[in-house]
């Protein structure tokens, strides 16, 4: 049994079509669209399609956009892609700013950026900045002359410093460098004035 043309066209035009859609689901992930749409997130199709080229996780990126979103934070999808192409944690940094909003921590999501590309646990810093870790150390024994035994353990409570992560250390030192100059240069004007004579013990007769 014979196709004709108008049959022949028909079937390659099916084939075609599913061609399609299997090519649209494979760079559109509509369950992913569809679950951030419903948890009042709005990302672009033509978003998720970029992330699929870039090779960039597109359920990495829309998991934390949601997270972020649901806690109220102002952070955009275009500020994790940048962060999470550079090579940092986006699930982490987004963890540490809601526990950071939370603990009612002043911390901008740049402060955070640069806190986790330099290689630091920006979450738990924020944590040990609101719940200090205790460390104890193991017990010491020593036996005195007379045979009484003395043993000691110690616990050493460690608190992160926010401050000191973002940098704002250095800013004293920046100022001693500008107090430094500044007495170098009235210095150099005392150097420079005429100075009076003075005789040297050389010069001096007795008496």
């Amino acid at each position: 049994m014979g196709f004709d043309g108008a049959t022949v066209m028909i079937l390659v035009l099916l084939l075609l079509a599913v061609v399609l859609v299997l090519v649209f689901l494979r760079y559109v992930p509509l369950g992913l669209w569809v679950r951030a749409l419903s948890s009042g997130v709005k990302v672009k199709v033509s978003a998720l399609i970029g992330m699929r080229l870039r090779r960039i996780s597109p359920h990495r990126l829309v998991d934390t956009l949601i997270m972020v979103r649901k806690a109220g934070l102002d952070i955009t999808l275009d500020q994790l892609e940048k962060h999470l192409l550079a090579g940092g944690n986006i699930e982490r940094v987004a963890k540490a700013m809601i526990s950071a909003q939370q603990a009612s921590i002043p911390m901008t999501f740049a402060e955070a950026c640069a806190i986790d590309l330099a290689g630091r646990d920006v979450l738990q810093a924020v944590q040990m900045s609101v719940i200090p870790k205790v460390i104890e150390t193991p017990p010491i024994s020593a036996v005195a002359k007379d045979g009484i035994e003395l043993r000691a353990k110690a616990r050493v409570t460690v608190r992160a410093n926010i401050e000191r992560w973002r940098g704002d250390h250095y800013r004293p030192r920046r100022r001693g460098h500008r107090n430094h100059h500044r007495l170098l240069r009235n210095a150099q004007g005392r150097a420079g004035e005429p100075r009076s004579h003075q005789p040297d013990r050389a010069e001096q007769g007795p008496g």
